[in-house]
Order: structure tokens, then C-alpha cells, then sequence
């Protein structure tokens, strides 16, 4: 073959795969593409993902909680479908793990809340909201309205009062709205509290948060997670949340609260799951597009409707399962560059998986030419999708966003619902998943999500509910851009200026 003249050196294996299957992304100007058909799609099959799916997202893993055994039983059985698939393990000394420490605040089983004497059961009348250690022995003020605390000085007294709605509303029909209802009220509440000096906060639900108090006191009741480097100083104001036949007393103006409160500190294990796929291109193949999902879920909690379990089938079992079906693709006819499939744990913790592998990469940071990363791809209307990182101000890499439309336009065939990448958007989901990390590191990075759905976070996110049909058409839509993406000859890059605006 003649060599080219042209300053731009094109590799002779995908100038001939250029020459086989045509190019994907002709007439595209913004770089020099050399990007070839996906040839592999036969190997996404509906079946596979269905049976992996029904066995990442059943109850015997137990909804697949960050920090448990059940974690690691799911992350077992994750690495162990990526080396029957043939995936080079590509974690830490050999193997297909990257182990780190999570740590968990907890409020302690040895807690005691009384008020005039009577106890309160903890997780069943009262929650503490924060894990904290106080010892309380006093008087409850009660405060009729916010008002009251410009009447005088309440600076080491222990407060109470009904809770108050925050303003604003969570927007109507958002995601957990109850949770996020009673999240903002006691923010805005304790924040106007904590300055006047005083010493201890109880709060009464009112008749918004009152049916609300078993799902969201699930979340006081597990603590909270953190990565060693992320370790914030403690809280120094009790604050609980009680129902409101156990604060009743409060508003005598008589109450006594007595309380003995403890935490707990543990350091659990949590695990990414790293595997590899070699690329075609002798050179190349050094580098890698990064395949992003996370295979942790909720865990057991209290029963809703009966049921424990939080199954995470769309959340985020999907795109785990997609991930093992792109790796098949990818054995079966490699791209130039390689491909490096992460599924991070301890998401549904803070991104802390993600988190840990954008500082703590097993592969160059630099070999990493861009993260696509999905994040519940199984549900809502069977045209629809969206693509999170496309549009302003979250977009940082517009030649990857162009490949991904291309590879839509191509293959998919998708209705894209841009609306959720509004910066305005009350979900704010671009920053609820494992592409952000990658992308304050400053590697091109986008989201591919069919969006919420009333099941989001409950025990009904079962397997049966699953789309199967969708699931693998936005499978293939992922597999396509990172094909594009592993054959252009230039690799993608991040645009001038590019900064997420919080």
C-alpha cells in the first residue's frame, strides 16, 4: 500500500477496516475520522441480557448494598461473567478488583431519647438525623413559628417545634419527593435554629412528612458513607425528627428531653470491578474508551408493600448487564483502541467507586480517551432516551457529543429528550452519576440514561419491569459511539474552556 503523504498518519489497520465497511461518520468536520461501521451488533442479544439480568438484579443478592457482603458477592459474580467472556482483568496486582475504604458514621444501637421520661423508640418514634455524640438533660422551649426565636435569647436551650415546608416546594412529581421534602425543610429549619446558639433541635413531623417518616428515616437510620479523604467535621447540634404523637408533649412548654446520644464508626470494604479488552491497533491499543456503570444498589430496608428488597433492576443492573454485552462485542471483532469496562460500587454512597478510580486509576489517566458512562437504560417510553453532557453548559467534549447523535442517528434511532440537561432542571441528574468524577478530571465524558420512573429507588425496580427490547437498542447505541470513538484516528478531546458550572 502507498504510503500517505497527507501529515496526519493514518495506521494501516484502520485505514483497511476504513475501506471495508465504510466510514460511520462521513462528512463530519470537526476531526479527521477514520471510524468504521460497528460490525459485532449480532452479539448483543436480548436473551443474554435477560438472563444476566435476572441474576444481578434477584434477590439473592440482596439489592447489592455498598459496604456488604452482598457487594461483594455481586462484584464476585460481575468478574467472573467478564473472565468467562474472555476480559483481561485489568485491577490492581493481576486481578479483576480494586479494592477501597469506605467510611460509615452511624448513629449507635445503644442511643436512648426520652421525653419526660417516656421513651421514644428509635427508627420507630424519633430519628436522629446526623450520627452525633451528646448527652441532653433539659428543658424543651417549644416554638410556635420561627418568629418566636426574635422574642429571646435562646442560646444553649433545646428547642422544638412542628416541622415547616420548605421554600420552595420540590418541584411537583420530582424523584423521592417526600425525602426530598423533608431533606429541605430541615435544612432551612436547623440553619435559622443552629444560629441562634441553641443546643439541641427536635423537630415534629407535620402532616406532609408524618406518612413519610418510615421511607426517609431509612436513610438517618444507615448512617452516612464517605471516602477517608472526604471526612468532615462532626456535627455539633443534635437533631432529631419524632412523629407527632411522640412530640405531642413537647408543646406544654413543660417538656423535659433527656437524651443519651452515640455513633459508631466502621471502615468497610467496597470494590470497582475492572476489566479489559484489548484494541486491534498495535499502537493504539494503549489506549482506551472507558465503559462507566456502577452494579451497587439499596440493600434490604423496611418492607414497602411487602417487599425489602431493593432489586435495583434499572439502577443499575441495566447498564452492568449492557456492559458484558458490549465486552462480548468487543471480543468478538476488537476496535483500534482498547476497551476498559469499570463498574464502580458504593454509587448510590456518593459517586464514591467513580470517585475513587478517576484519583486512583490502574491505567494511565492520560490512556483514557473518554468515559461513557449509562445509568438505568431499561425503562419509560420505548423511543425515548436522553443523552446528559450534550448540551451547555454540561457538555465538555462537543466531537464526542457529535459522534454519539451520529451514532444515534445511525443506529438507534432514539427521540433525544434534552430537557433533563437543563442546568435548571429540578432533578439535577448529570450529577447524580459516575461520569461526573471523570469529568472534573478533565476527561470527555457523557451520560446515556432513559431517565426516572415512579419505581426510582423503591423495592418495585424488579427485573420484570425491565424493557428488554430497549435495553438492548440503548446497549448498542453506547457500543456504537465507543466504537466510533476507539477507530477515529484523533482522538476526541475536551473544549477550550470547558467547566461545569457547580
Amino acid at each position: 500500500m502507498k504510503k500517505l503523504s497527507s501529515p496526519l498518519a493514518v495506521p494501516a489497520q484502520i485505514l483497511t477496516a476504513l475501506l471495508l465497511v465504510g466510514s460511520l461518520f462521513a462528512g463530519c468536520a470537526r476531526l479527521p475520522i477514520a471510524a468504521t461501521a460497528p460490525p459485532a451488533f449480532d452479539a448483543i442479544q436480548e436473551a443474554e441480557l435477560r438472563k444476566d439480568l435476572f441474576e444481578l438484579a434477584s434477590d439473592s443478592l440482596r439489592g447489592r448494598r455498598a459496604g456488604t457482603a452482598d457487594e461483594l458477592r455481586a462484584a464476585v459474580w460481575v468478574a467472573e461473567r467478564a473472565r468467562q467472556l474472555g476480559l483481561e482483568p485489568a485491577g490492581d496486582d493481576g486481578t479483576y478488583f480494586q479494592f477501597y475504604p469506605l467510611r460509615r458514621l452511624t448513629v449507635a444501637a445503644t442511643t436512648q431519647v426520652r421525653i419526660n421520661g417516656q421513651p421514644l423508640a428509635l427508627w420507630q418514634d424519633a430519628w436522629v438525623t446526623a450520627p452525633i455524640e451528646s448527652r441532653l438533660d433539659a428543658p424543651v422551649t417549644w416554638l410556635n413559628s420561627l418568629a418566636d426565636t426574635a422574642r429571646g435569647s435562646l442560646r444553649g436551650k433545646v428547642v422544638a417545634m412542628t416541622l415547616l415546608p420548605p421554600r420552595p416546594l420540590p418541584a411537583p412529581k420530582m424523584s423521592l419527593w417526600g425525602f426530598r421534602y423533608i431533606l429541605a425543610a430541615l435544612n432551612q429549619q436547623t440553619t435559622v435554629l443552629r444560629r441562634q446558639g441553641v443546643a439541641a433541635i427536635v423537630l415534629v413531623a407535620d402532616n406532609t412528612a408524618e406518612p413519610q417518616l418510615g421511607f426517609v428515616g431509612h436513610r438517618y437510620k444507615d448512617g452516612v458513607y464517605q471516602l477517608p479523604a472526604m471526612a468532615t467535621a462532626a456535627p455539633t447540634v443534635p437533631v432529631l425528627l419524632v412523629r407527632q404523637a411522640a412530640g405531642a408533649p413537647l408543646k406544654s412548654g413543660k417538656a423535659q428531653l433527656k437524651a443519651e446520644l452515640d455513633a459508631n464508626t466502621f471502615l468497610y470494604p467496597s470494590v470497582n470491578v475492572i476489566a479489559r479488552a484489548p484494541g486491534a491497533d498495535a499502537a493504539l491499543r494503549q489506549e482506551s474508551v472507558l465503559f462507566s456503570g456502577h452494579h451497587d444498589h439499596d440493600g434490604v430496608g423496611d418492607p414497602v408493600e411487602g417487599d425489602s428488597i431493593w432489586n435495583g433492576a434499572d439502577d443499575n443492573a441495566t447498564v452492568s448487564v449492557a456492559m458484558l454485552a458490549i465486552a462480548r462485542a468487543w471480543k468478538q471483532r476488537p476496535g483500534q483502541r482498547s476497551a476498559l469496562f469499570v463498574w464502580h460500587g458504593a454509587e448510590e454512597r456518593g459517586l464514591l467507586g467513580s470517585r475513587w478510580y478517576a484519583e486512583h486509576p490502574t491505567v494511565p489517566k492520560s490512556s483514557i480517551v473518554a468515559v461513557l458512562n449509562g445509568d438505568m437504560i431499561g425503562r419509560n417510553a420505548p423511543d425515548s432516551a436522553a443523552l446528559l453532557g450534550s448540551t451547555g453548559p454540561h457538555r465538555n467534549s462537543t466531537p464526542l457529543v457529535d459522534m454519539a447523535l451520529k451514532a444515534n442517528e445511525q443506529f438507534a434511532k432514539f427521540t433525544i429528550d434534552t430537557s433533563w440537561d437543563d442546568p435548571k432542571h429540578p432533578e439535577g441528574w448529570y450529577f447524580r452519576s459516575d461520569h461526573v468524577p471523570y469529568v472534573r478530571a478533565g476527561i470527555p465524558a457523557l451520560f446515556f440514561t432513559t431517565l426516572l420512573h415512579p419505581d426510582y429507588h423503591t423495592p418495585k425496580d424488579e427485573a420484570s419491569r425491565i424493557d428488554i427490547t430497549k435495553l438492548a437498542r440503548m446497549t448498542r447505541w453506547m457500543y456504537a459511539t465507543g466504537w466510533a470513538v476507539s477507530n477515529t484516528v484523533q482522538r476526541v478531546t475536551v473544549d477550550p474552556g470547558a467547566k461545569l458550572e457547580r
